[in-house]
């Protein structure tokens, strides 16, 4: 086996991994609140104290969610890799766009681990940096659509639908589960950045952003498991 064979194996078996990590990571974030239950909502001083009791199933959430990330990561670098062998800049393209969308994704999420634990704390305890803490939790509220926080996670989901339409072409070339991939990533592509010009021009208000957002990326669990039958049958 030469070296270009041994590397396509070992991304064909990256992306199946990555797709059976990403289906358990999402049953997973089922039973880890990201967030206070009633998200946007909810009043600062209810967050905080929500913070401060759940401290830990926040921090395990959020953990599950960078491991998500990391797997779809892995499993678009392998469709890329894939589109690649056909179209070569287009994959090229393709696999710049998904690990900027990683660093997007990660950015959000370890402040969610490291910093926003740790400003609740300071709030609840006092002294000379609760202003301060008061202050950052405040821009990086994980359920408003507009904070500094969702604008890395909407970016990362917005650098996902340009690199869905990029790929949705050439995988309709390939077998029944490399077309049902093609249709789902098309179809987020489309939905994705129709939510986003529904938002500029006011279509969608700032309160249903989330919902409309969400209602798209759910065709990426359909790619999720098209994804494994296709690495599958490639392997």
């Amino acid at each position: 086996m030469n070296t270009t064979q041994s590397l396509d194996t070992q991304i064909t078996k990256l992306g199946f991994w990555s797709a059976v990590i990403g289906i358990v990571t999402g049953v997973l974030s089922f039973f880890l609140p990201p967030d206070i239950p009633t998200g946007s909502n909810a009043e600062h001083a209810e967050r905080i104290a929500w913070l401060s009791a759940n401290s830990g199933a926040f921090i395990a959430g959020w953990l599950v969610q960078i491991v998500a990330m990391a797997a779809l990561t892995g499993l678009f670098f392998a469709l890329a890799w894939r589109i690649s062998k056909q179209h070569p800049l287009r994959g090229i393209l393709g696999a710049m766009i998904i690990l900027t969308s990683f660093v997007a994704f990660i950015i959000p999420k370890f402040i969610a681990v490291w910093s926003i634990p740790l400003q609740a704390s300071a709030m609840i305890e006092g002294g000379i940096n609760a202003d301060l803490a008061n202050n950052l939790l405040l821009l990086l509220n994980v359920s408003v659509p507009f904070s500094l926080f969702t604008s890395f996670d909407y970016l990362g989901f917005w650098l996902y639908a340009v690199f869905a339409l990029m790929a949705a072409r050439p995988l309709f070339a390939g077998p029944s589960s490399a077309k049902v991939c093609a249709f789902a990533l098309g179809s987020y592509g489309v939905l994705l950045h129709s939510v986003i010009i529904g938002v500029f021009i006011q279509a969608i208000p700032a309160g249903s952003i989330e919902v409309y957002a969400t209602s798209a990326a759910g065709l990426l669990f359909i790619v999720v498991i098209a994804a494994i039958l296709l690495f599958k049958e490639s392997s």
